[in-house]
């Protein structure tokens, strides 16, 4: 993104706008992330650290598992989505929605299962460290490039709030954002983390509602004028609300495949990311846990419609050009259309308090996001590898937790690391990576693991290296690696592989491995005991 460009675009703020901004963030974050951390856990138990005690309740569970389904990626690109791409947007929408049933499918099974991480589960089908191990590789490779994500869309955005510009800025943002969220995280827990996702999916819901009325008024209540004026802001009316815009080319078998590809890739790799399998084990039991998945699908569905309504709107205000323009993945889509909306360099205080609302939520968003998956993340570091591999058990609750604390800040820094490093770069790749090692190892193994009597250690451990290895490898074949514009390498050529979305072919994959691992594993297991006998 070019931050002069945004700074520059329709809506940009004026300097008393961005000064209450920055006095905003510092009356009403601080306060959230110190009750964060009042919230922890009062001893060190296992138990209190990873799932707060097994303890809540369905309508509260559905607040924090909303805001671990609503991250930054999702509140900010599926509303540049709709705005730029219209019809192929309002599927994006769709689906995050739709990725909510097929939790809800596994939630039952999931809860009754759930331990700490999702080694716990895979490890009651193959007990012994080789589980354990592939469960921390696969969900480190899910958790760490999401977070890299994360972490620098915040600094792109935080920066532009503030009318600063420059990588040293955006530097610094992440370095700082991230340090919040480390400190969050360690002395937090899962108890901490449920506070800030509760408070940040109401203040969420809050800023898209207070947005979506102001929009609708300024139409005349009317969602056909809203949506006539998008077509003709796009600057492609006649295509608007016609699919094929995601994609370039359109009704060619590669953009179908693609589109297909992605939708498959957002309702499934959702699902099955480590984090949101994770905060399942909140809950007291599978009721419970399936009527917590229940009450989430109503608010993200309500989000989703606010989404799409807030999306056409700014294709109407700010213009698809515009969007683009300020930043071709439209991250910054909500934030150019509230300060349109607020009255751009003549904001005035009821739109600077707009402003100010929207941006806390964006800036919660992120930290709420970031501070799950280092929890996830950290979990598989010190329950898997600490407790049971390296350890093999012969450890206490106390040091447990404090090896996930470590975990914790360890993740947390490598990945800040990682997000100041890439900073200048196009990190999408790194969002459609986790989504598709989600996708391809996780379901899969989950899918086998909770419904196949026949599934075998030799299944499991080809599931999930299997599909990390063709997810990861596909995806670095593909044209959003290398050899086209927005790629992340623009100038190689390891472009073999010409989907941008891997999951159609990764996923079977996966899936195959799976059973012929299995199947080779009883032939094996046979062939032993026959020997044995001999």
């Amino acid at each position: 993104m070019n931050p002069e460009i945004l700074l520059a675009a329709p809506g940009a703020l004026d300097r008393d706008t961005r000064a209450l901004v920055l006095v905003g963030f510092l009356t009403f974050i601080v306060p959230i992330l110190f009750i964060c951390v009042l919230s922890g856990p009062e001893r060190d138990r296992v138990n209190d650290f990873y799932t707060a005690g097994r303890s809540v309740s369905p309508l509260r569970g559905a607040l924090v598992l909303s805001g671990v389904y609503l991250s930054a990626a999702t509140v900010l690109g599926t509303t540049g989505s709709v705005a730029v791409f219209g019809y192929d947007g309002l599927f994006i929408a769709l689906c995050t929605v739709l990725s909510l049933g097929v939790l809800l499918l596994l939630a039952r099974p999931l809860r009754e299962r759930a331990g700490y991480t999702l080694g716990d589960i895979f490890a009651l089908r193959a007990p012994g460290p080789a589980a354990r191990i592939a469960a921390a590789v696969v969900t480190l490779s899910a958790c760490v490039p999401y977070l890299v994500v994360q972490l620098s869309g915040a600094g792109v955005t935080t920066t532009a709030l503030l009318g600063l510009s420059g990588v040293g800025a955006e530097q610094t943002a992440v370095i700082m954002i991230g340090a919040l969220v480390v400190c969050a995280t360690v002395f937090g827990g899962m108890r901490g983390t449920i506070v800030i996702q509760v408070i940040k999916t109401v203040v969420l819901l809050g800023a898209a509602l207070a947005v979506t009325a102001v929009l609708l008024h300024r139409f005349d209540w009317s969602s056909d004028s809203l949506i006539d004026a998008a077509g003709q802001g796009s600057g492609r009316p006649a295509g608007y609300m016609s699919p094929g815009l995601r994609f370039a080319g359109g009704t060619d078998p590669e953009s179908t495949l693609d589109f297909v590809g992605l939708m498959i890739t957002i309702v499934l790799g959702v699902a099955c990311l480590p984090h949101v399998s994770m905060q399942l084990g909140t809950a007291p039991d599978a009721a419970t846990a399936r009527r917590t998945v229940r009450h989430t699908i109503g608010i993200v569905g309500a989000f989703c419609l606010t989404t799409a309504l807030m999306g056409f709107a700014a294709a109407a205000v700010v213009g698809a050009p515009a969007i683009i323009a300020g930043d071709p993945g439209g991250n910054t889509t909500l934030l150019m259309l509230t300060g349109e909306l607020a009255g751009g360099s003549s904001t005035n205080t009821g739109g600077a308090f707009l402003v100010v609302l929207v941006s806390s939520a964006v800036f919660l968003t992120t930290l709420a996001v970031v501070a799950s998956i280092t929890l996830a993340a950290a979990a598989a570091v010190a329950h898997d590898l600490y407790t049971h591999v390296l350890r093999r058990r012969r450890t206490t609750e106390g040091r447990e937790v404090a090896a996930a604390r470590l975990a914790s800040a360890g993740v947390g820094v490598l990945s800040i690391g990682l997000a100041v490093w890439v900073q200048e770069w196009n990190v999408l790749f790194l969002s459609a990576l986790s989504l598709a090692v989600a996708a391809s190892c996780l379901l899969p193994a989950l899918v086998y693991s909770l419904f196949w009597r026949g599934y075998t250690r030799a299944g499991l451990l080809w599931t999930l290296y299997g599909g990390l290895g063709c997810a990861v490898g596909l995806q670095i074949s593909g044209p959003v690696f290398s050899g086209s514009p927005s790629a992340l390498f623009p100038d190689w050529h390891l472009d073999w592989f010409p989907l941008q979305t891997v999951v159609l072919v990764s996923m079977p994959a996966a899936f195959l491995l799976g059973a012929l691992g299995s199947v080779w594993g009883k032939q094996r297991v046979s062939e032993v005991a026959e020997h044995a006998r001999a």
